[in-house]
């Protein structure tokens, strides 16, 4: 299933969520600027290489980009329209309202912790792999966490595709999330670790880390007790 909105409006403008949106698309469009070669060797200077940040040094880094470092770079690049499209559009829908219950600043420490715990989760299960980690997935994975703890009875507009057709419908967020983890959960165990393709365990370790901080962070109650005031 494929969400594309929500029932939940905010009181308060998502200013970062809409920040991060404009930087992963302006850095998107900044790598398409350059040519094959020049573009793989920008993936394994900022992308995340876990070889490069658990080994002894960062000589495989040609930038000179301390491998810790490349944990935040690694959350602004993408490796195609798809890829850099799906987050966006996961981050337009879930981002806003997590935003509203944190507030500008926590929500934006809350993003960043959740992306490191993310890019930590895969980097540890296969620490010698040299296959570069990008991608703001992980950093959305505990996005959703923390919605799914805030709001799990909205509603979230989502198709779903029955061979050639696409049907709407809406689905309670506590059902799309959870069938979104679960699909992260089942492809984490039946893939290699360290094996080209999805970084399935960092969208596990980006969920989890939100699930651990929300009830830390959010200023809104859990499990679907807040309650809007007249204003919406």
């Amino acid at each position: 299933m494929i969400p594309i909105s929500d029932e939940n409006p905010t009181r308060l403008t998502p200013l970062v969520t809409w920040a991060l949106i404009v930087a992963c698309i302006a850095v998107f469009f900044w790598e398409l600027t350059f040519d094959e070669r020049d573009s793989q060797a920008l993936i394994f200077s900022l992308g995340f290489v876990p070889k490069n940040f658990f080994g002894p040094s960062a000589a495989h880094i040609p930038s000179g980009i301390p491998g810790w470092a490349t944990i935040f770079t690694s959350m602004f690049l993408h490796g195609g329209f798809l890829h850099v499209g799906g987050n966006m559009l996961y981050l337009w829908i879930f981002g806003n309202n997590v935003e509203d219950a944190m507030g500008h600043a926590r929500f934006l420490l809350f993003y960043l912790i959740c992306g490191v715990a993310a890019a930590l989760s895969e980097g540890l299960i296969s620490p010698d792999s040299t296959i570069p980690m990008l991608g703001a997935s992980g950093a959305i994975s505990g996005v959703l966490a923390a919605y799914v703890l805030i709001f799990p009875r909205t509603r979230i507009t989502v198709i779903i595709p029955l061979g050639i057709l696409l049907y709407p419908t809406k689905i309670s967020a506590f059902y799309v999330v959870g069938f979104w983890f679960l699909l992260q959960v089942l492809n984490a165990f039946l893939t290699a670790p360290g094996a080209p393709g999805t970084a399935w365990m960092a969208h596990v370790g980006g969920f989890a880390a939100g699930l651990a901080l929300t009830p830390m962070l959010s200023h809104f109650p859990l499990f679907g007790r807040y309650r809007r005031g007249p204003w919406g």
